[in-house]
């Protein structure tokens, strides 16, 4: 029986085996952490209808190449996602944010892309704009800051573990394969060096919230 599959028996509590529901303790379903809605930090709407798709099988790390601030309040938070909002739709010409979700350099869970949410809960996703020719099949993690040389907040990193934990229960991915770097699907510098160096110790402290 693969990961994946007992992660998609752990979130319902059993798995089944020779056709028969049997309770697993191999996964745990990780919670999803608090969550701020795009209604909570007054985003614009979307130029466009927001596509509902598939689950995704793969999520995407990325930072936000934005200042490394040292405010971390939900304030910042909020701000940095109008940021992120503007630069996407007013700079790049997209119908909205990019990415499904942002991490505030405070912790921060927040809500990007319309409809990313209520996709999620319900085991799908939105078609985003964060990862070229890779949309289909990924969901985004921005991750407020940039990591070329200078480490990830405590807070942050810790938020990204809850987050993707949360995500490889709902779709019944195995973190090792599915957390991935933008640049392993694209020429950029994103997450940073630092933050890229330190993806392992993120897929192993996901794995242990699911299986230890």
């Amino acid at each position: 029986m693969s990961r994946r599959t007992l992660l998609r028996g752990a979130a319902a509590g059993s798995v089944l085996i020779g056709g028969i529901a049997v309770s697993t303790t191999a996964a745990h379903a990780a919670p999803a952490p608090r969550c701020y809605t795009r209604t909570e930090w007054s985003a614009r709407p979307p130029k466009a209808a927001t596509q509902v798709i598939g689950a995704p099988d793969h999520i995407v790390i990325h930072h936000s190449a934005s200042p490394n601030v040292t405010d971390y309040s939900l304030a910042a938070a909020y701000a940095q996602s109008h940021w992120i909002q503007d630069l996407h739709m007013d700079t790049n010409g997209w119908i909205d944010s990019g990415q499904q979700l942002t991490i505030s350099r405070g912790g921060y869970l927040m809500e990007g892309r319309s409809k990313s949410l209520s996709s999620i809960r319900n085991g799908q996703n939105v078609l985003g704009a964060q990862t070229a020719n890779q949309n289909s099949h990924t969901i985004g993690i921005e991750h407020e800051g940039i990591y070329v040389s200078e480490n990830v907040p405590t807070a942050l990193f810790d938020m990204s573990v809850l987050t993707c934990a949360w995500l490889c229960t709902t779709y019944g991915l195995d973190p090792h394969s599915a957390i991935v770097g933008h640049r392993d699907y694209n020429s950029t510098q994103c997450p940073g060096d630092v933050f890229y160096a330190r993806l392992p110790e993120l897929r192993d402290r996901v794995a242990a919230v699911l299986f230890g």
